[in-house]
């Protein structure tokens, strides 16, 4: 039998590799299993590294603007293409601040934009630029100042984690600014900063114009083209053609619930093994909402070897 360890990342946990890797190993304890190890992801946090373990390329370091102002080192994959993959995360990512640290009105995307312009300098091909995870909601008005219209030269990409527009209910303000720091009286703040950004007014109601704090609209202002970041990445690394070849597919993330199959990384598996006719199984450190998915007994603490157990478990029933 031959499995597929497809896995996106348990956030705050494991990363996609890792968790990719126990899984694997845990496969691989049965007589008979061959596994091999292709985790995804969906535009957030680790999309540029799930990217370099399929294809390869060469990894670019650059010293850039955090969220908050305070240095820090960012790193950019650059791939045998030409294309330059660079991930907001790494530039401004929510898990890089504190807690208490956390303050969207005053958090900038200008690293990100500062990341852009280190990539640029390589004469990319091409720019996919990986906008989940971030620590703002300034819809990429810092960005925007960095970069001028340099964006403008190139084809450029951009992996939406969520769909969201940039306004109202469902916009980067008042879903993910609480996520972020914000109470209720900064959400209103923020709403407003990014209805009164004309510039983005033509792109607000695009799917994805509300990822990454809006950045979603600011590169779209930019020529940059919206896509599914889940889709886009399993396309990225060949996921179907690996999978096809497959007995089993296994993956999940940390938390499974309605929304991973409503546009998340392992949705985004599920539904291609489905097209397939490919058996895949679905797991979450936690499961919610009715979703049928092997919960990982153990908690956080103990992920490493549920994972592995749950890789034995399942290549033993073939």
């Amino acid at each position: 039998m031959f499995a597929l360890a497809s896995p996106a990342s348990l956030k705050g946990v494991l990363s996609p590799l890792e968790a990719a890797g126990h899984l694997a190993s845990g496969l691989r304890r049965v007589e008979g299993v061959e596994a091999a190890e292709l985790p995804v992801a969906d535009g957030g946090e680790g999309t540029a590294a799930v990217i370099h373990a399929a294809l390869g390329g060469t990894w670019r370091r650059a010293v850039v603007s955090g969220a908050l102002g305070a240095p820090v080192e960012a790193d950019w994959l650059l791939l045998d293409d030409g294309t330059a993959v660079v991930e907001s995360a790494q530039a401004i990512g929510l898990p890089a601040l504190e807690p208490h640290e956390l303050d969207p009105l005053r958090a900038t995307s200008r690293g990100l934009g500062e990341l852009l312009l280190a990539a640029l300098a390589e004469r990319p091909s091409s720019l996919l630029v990986c906008i989940g995870g971030t620590a703002t909601v300034d819809g990429g008005a810092g960005l925007r100042a960095v970069v001028g219209e340099r964006l403008r030269d190139l084809p450029l990409r951009v992996a939406c984690d969520v769909r969201n527009p940039l306004l109202g209910e469902r916009g980067a303000a008042r879903v993910f600014g609480p996520q972020k720091g914000a109470d209720a009286a900064a959400v209103e703040v923020l709403e407003a900063r990014l209805a009164g950004m004309a510039e983005l007014a033509p792109h607000r109601n695009l799917p994805g114009a509300g990822a990454g704090g809006g950045l979603g609209a600011a590169l779209a202002a930019f020529g940059g083209e919206l896509l599914e970041g889940a889709e886009l990445v399993l396309d990225t690394i060949g996921f179907d053609e690996r999978a096809r070849s497959a007995d089993l597919v296994v993956t999940g993330e940390g938390t499974v619930d309605a929304t991973t199959l409503e546009g998340k990384a392992p949705g985004a598996v599920v539904r291609r093994c489905a097209r397939l006719g490919v058996r895949c199984e679905l797991f979450g450190g936690i499961v919610r909402d009715g979703v049928a998915a092997h919960a990982l007994p153990g908690g956080p603490a103990c992920a490493e070897e549920d994972l592995v157990r749950l890789g034995a478990e399942l290549a033993r029933r073939g």
